[in-house]
């Protein structure tokens, strides 16, 4: 029963410190190659079903071609990432990469949630 208690525990202040630690989608820009949490709101999503690679991307606080941060999610990996929200706000963890100036991340697994 201890052991249950402290793995419950545990977990609860790691959740916390994920939260504490998340950044913005304009502070992404200063994170390149980071392993970060980004949270913003959705601005725009568009999947590009003639593009190779079936990429879809969601524009965080700013709808394209003016956004602060881009998720991608390619066809590939769309069924490991789940059934993203296409409006409110969604925070996503991964490696940051910058692509045409804009910052990125490309989810490859179920690595995002949506706060309360």
């Amino acid at each position: 029963m201890r052991s249950i208690l402290i793995a419950v525990l545990t977990g609860a202040v790691l959740t916390l410190i994920a939260r504490a630690q998340t950044i913005t989608p304009k502070q992404a820009a200063d994170h390149i190659g980071q392993r970060e949490m980004v949270c913003g709101t959705i601005a725009s999503e568009h999947t590009a079903y003639r593009s190779r690679g079936t990429p879809t991307f969601i524009n965080l606080d700013q709808p394209y071609p003016h956004q602060d941060f881009t998720i991608v999610i390619w066809g590939d990996n769309r069924a490991s990432v789940g059934r993203l929200p296409t409006s409110g706000d969604v925070c996503v963890t991964g490696i940051i990469k910058e692509y045409r100036g804009i910052p990125e991340i490309a989810l490859r697994g179920h690595h995002w949630y949506v706060p309360k």
